[in-house]
């Protein structure tokens, strides 16, 4: 029998870094989204599964007629579980349950309602039921929002202080009429989040308005790296200024100073006769599991070596490892939104 759900103060969102049962992946299936590419990005893809695979257990959500192909397709040696939750698309991070702990250490889930970025891409609504499925499958309760909200769109340090921006969260194609303190209040019910900050926008061709997760990331309680645009004539520059500048002012819950670490973008991505014009590729969609680091690159030598670098000395004793995410970035994400992580249960339940 499934535990009840807590709510508040008795939950914590553990950070990226702390130990991970599992990463869960939701399986690329409709070739019209990829542009005649999606055999290519399959493979692509099962790279990624079987890479983060040495490091935590494998959980994607598939439909069943799926899972012979898929299994084909990965590492021999990634002993991946795979479910039959049905989806629209691949980001499980944003349509994807986002696992927090209870008091005394258990897990339980989030489910925040997902409209695909504000209604863009229609269908969504097998997405949207994926965050309580993911739950039963792992039989831990599973706390509901009738707030819509994508998991790229927030980050946290692990102990109360989360980030997000003002283009997604206060953006009406996802809440009409929500406050910002709507929103802190119901981040603070489904998490046990205690200080919200808020950064402005996105970064050019982000088709979710600007998730976080594309420009700032926690890499220590007290330090995050930030994205940055030297170019006074890139279509970045001024968003990611205004950004950092809000940023000079973030604080952890105890007052302390967080540490800035600038991280350079790539040069811009584009793609012929494509929706997007500039495609939305950042060295901060990374994903952190269990001592490595899987860090976007993108075929640019000098800048993803200067990125990794910086990477390795803001997260020292970890692994940093450069995946090629140009197939990814064509429909809008990368590593970090195509992942979901899975913490580990802590009956010691840290930094309560």
């Amino acid at each position: 029998m499934t535990a009840e759900a807590q709510s508040g103060d008795a939950l914590r969102w553990p950070a990226e870094w702390e130990t991970q049962e599992a990463v869960w992946f939701t399986w690329p299936h409709r070739a019209e989204l990829w542009d005649g590419t999606l055999d290519e990005l399959e493979r692509h893809f099962a790279q990624l599964v079987s890479a983060i695979a040495h490091r935590a257990r494998i959980r994607i959500n598939a439909a069943s007629h799926l899972h012979t192909r898929i299994r084909s397709l990965l590492s021999p040696l990634c002993k991946a579980e795979l479910f039959d939750h049905h989806s629209d698309d691949v980001w499980c991070r944003d349509h994807g349950a986002i696992f927090v702990q209870q008091r005394g250490g258990k897990l339980q889930a989030a489910n925040w309602r997902f409209n695909a970025w504000g209604g863009k891409f229609e269908p969504w609504d097998k997405d949207d039921a994926i965050a309580p499925l993911m739950a039963a499958a792992q039989q831990i309760p599973c706390l509901n929002s009738m707030m819509v909200l994508e998991g790229g769109a927030i980050e946290g340090n692990g102990s109360g202080l989360a980030l997000t921006t003002e283009a997604v969260l206060l953006n009406p194609n996802r809440n009409p009429a929500v406050t910002r303190d709507d929103v802190e209040r119901e981040l603070h019910r489904m998490m046990g989040i205690k200080k919200v900050f808020w950064l402005g926008s996105g970064i050019e061709g982000d088709d979710t308005d600007g998730h976080v997760d594309d420009m700032v990331r926690f890499v220590r309680e007290d330090a995050v790296v930030a994205v940055c645009e030297k170019s006074p004539s890139s279509p970045n520059y001024r968003v990611l200024a205004e950004n950092n500048e809000r940023l000079q002012d973030l604080r952890t819950l105890s007052g302390s100073h967080v540490e800035i670490i600038p991280l350079p973008m790539p040069s811009p991505l584009h793609r012929n006769a494509w929706r997007l014009h500039e495609l939305p590729a950042s060295y901060a969609n990374f994903l952190i599991c269990n001592g490595a680091v899987f860090a976007p690159i993108f075929n640019q030598t000098r800048q993803d070596d200067m990125a990794l670098g910086i990477l390795r000395e803001a997260l020292p004793g970890k692994q940093v490892i450069g995946v090629n995410a140009c197939p990814f970035v064509l429909e809008g994400g990368a590593i970090h939104c195509l992942t979901q992580q899975q913490p580990m249960p802590d009956p010691a339940s840290p930094r309560r």
